[in-house]
């Protein structure tokens, strides 16, 4: 009698252990695979087009990856909004006395055909603010198409040379531009070397004599350590290099009581305490000399005489 016998196939779902070899798929590779047995068996539907949308959002994303790249990214954005109707068209500019407004326009690169919604404002401030007068600005975006900016421009103080350049400062000394304009002729002008940082600080000394202030032309720095003033006559005031203001008390009392800076002198020097010298111009160097000579003569002949 011959027995038969025969085993029975098990099911196993997939992924689910191996009671034989004990190896277990990985979670995210048992979602796939049953993935791939529904839509073998049929059991997946797929819209209609679903292959073309596909093609086209892998092109699509294959183009943009490509223009990152590349660098067009930001020319692809701003071209497609401008497009759309966000191109930049009103530009308010509040603020400016000295930055033209031609000058901020091309320091943005405003044409007419940029985009509002591509502008990058904190990019634009920084542009904006290495500008020579702008102090700080605020950027603002307005939609569809106006960009506002306002500026706070510095404060022009003197003017300073050093060498045979002009420019103009603030009064913290710091440089703002080169100087182009005669409208800026009325400010202070200080000369040399060191001269622009100590320049706010020397003429507050001198409110104490105004009427000696506004007829200086020039605040010379010599050596770094002290100061000669030239007046609007051509006059040279040297100042000593310690205690200032008594050597101006000097110079006061002696125009005062005797109109020394309305006479024929080339130069009063107030640098010792204990004298004051004073150069005459040439003419009236040469008048003097002419006048000494003339006395001696007179008196020659007044001793003949006798």
């Amino acid at each position: 009698m011959f027995a038969l016998s025969a085993k029975k196939s098990r099911l196993r779902p997939v992924g689910l252990p191996d009671t034989e070899t004990g190896r277990v798929l990985p979670r995210p590779l048992r979602r796939i695979v049953r993935f791939l047995v529904s839509l073998a068996a049929g059991r997946v539907h797929i819209p209609r087009h679903s292959g073309s949308v596909a093609t086209v959002l892998f092109l699509g994303s294959t183009g943009l990856y490509g223009m990152s790249l590349g660098g067009h990214s930001q020319d692809f954005a701003q071209a497609s909004t401008t497009a759309i109707g966000f191109a930049i068209e009103d530009v308010k500019v509040s603020g400016n006395r000295e930055t033209s407004e031609i000058d901020i326009l091309e320091r943005l690169g405003l044409d007419g055909t940029t985009s509002l919604v591509a502008l990058d404002v904190k990019e634009a401030r920084q542009k904006l603010s290495d500008l020579p007068w702008v102090e700080d600005v605020s950027v603002r975006k307005i939609y569809p198409g106006t960009i506002e900016i306002a500026l706070k421009e510095r404060e022009a103080f003197a003017i300073w040379q050093h060498g045979t350049d002009l420019s103009l400062i603030e009064k913290n000394g710091s440089v703002i531009a080169p100087l182009r304009d005669n409208k800026f002729s009325k400010l202070p002008l200080f000369v040399g070397r060191d001269a622009e940082t100590a320049a706010a600080g020397f003429a507050d000394e001198f409110d104490n004599w105004p009427e000696i202030k506004s007829r200086v032309k020039a605040y010379i720095r010599v050596a770094g350590r002290r100061w000669d003033l030239r007046l609007d006559n051509g006059i040279v005031v040297k100042l000593p290099e310690m205690n200032v203001p008594r050597a101006m008390d000097v110079l006061a009392t002696l125009e005062a009581e005797q109109g020394l800076l309305e006479r024929d002198v080339a130069a009063v020097d107030l640098r010792l305490e204990d004298r004051t010298t004073v150069r005459l111009t040439e003419g009236a160097l040469e008048r003097r000399n002419a006048a000494v000579e003339q006395r001696a003569k007179d008196l020659k002949k007044a001793a003949k005489r006798t």
